[in-house]
């Protein structure tokens, strides 16, 4: 095999995973050139730009992003992206800017405030709103085929913080237009509600932040387009105020079976 063409032995590598290269690559020296080639780690990695200095080889940008997320250069630059490094598959942060969030662009209702603890410049912070609503979305072909994926919203609260115990509020996922996944959600920090209503509640963070889940899918085991949304909302309140809330984003990541 070692005499075959490079770009051969190169091709026959892309086909196969990142764990695969990397063994093929302790080999032989022949080996190696081929398993560590641009043109082989290309095609375990999405089309992107990352914001920090690019890493010299494709390879090398493949373990930087199992070091965790790297900031890439999308627009404003309000994504990031990182590798799970149990299975490669592709995991992302929306940054709030990324979102759409109602009547955030009137002061009143919301303040976008400077980041300390982010790799975002910026979050957006609730001042006051009766009805909330915050959604995003991500293409399935920038995910990983055949994964299952979790939904989460990622927000801290302010000392402020009020009128989130009731109503309830609702996540909702979907698949192009049909609706996946639906559950009760509950931000408020004074109320636990009974078991039996099945009502998800927000879970604290290594990084500091709080997180609530929005759903979960599994992705096809063919690439192909479509769009999975995701959002939370509630809109039955027309009295209770809610304010204290700070959005980070949103994170898709690669779910644990079972």
């Amino acid at each position: 095999m070692e005499r075959l063409p490079a770009e051969l032995v190169s091709a026959a590598f892309a086909g196969t995973t990142p764990r695969d290269a990397g063994r093929a690559a302790m080999v032989s020296t022949a080996f190696r050139a081929a398993a560590d080639s641009d043109a082989v780690w290309a095609r375990f990695l999405p089309p992107l730009e990352l914001v920090t200095p690019e890493p010299q080889s494709k390879k090398d940008m493949f373990l930087r992003l199992l070091d965790g997320p790297v900031l890439l250069r999308d627009r404003l630059m309000d994504m990031t992206m990182w590798l799970d490094r149990e299975t490669f598959a592709k995991c992302y942060m929306l940054s709030a800017r990324k979102l759409f969030i109602a009547s955030s662009h009137m002061p009143q209702h919301w303040s976008w405030i400077p980041l300390s603890d982010s790799m975002f410049s910026e979050g957006a912070q609730l001042n006051s709103v009766t009805w909330l609503e915050i959604s995003g979305s991500i293409h399935t072909d920038m995910l990983t085929p055949d994964s299952k994926y979790g939904a989460y919203l990622v927000f801290k609260r302010t000392q402020n913080f009020s009128g989130f115990n009731y109503p309830i509020q609702k996540a909702t996922l979907y698949f192009g237009q049909i609706m996946e996944y639906t559950s009760p959600v509950l931000l408020g920090e004074n109320w636990t509600p009974p078991p039996e209503l099945g009502v998800a509640q927000p879970q604290r963070r290594a990084d500091g932040w709080m997180e609530i889940s929005l759903g979960h899918f599994h992705t096809s085991g063919n690439p192909f387009y479509a769009v999975m949304s995701f959002s939370l909302m509630e809109t039955e309140g027309e009295v209770t105020q809610k304010r204290g809330l700070i959005v980070h984003g949103i994170e898709i990541r690669r779910e644990k079976s079972g």
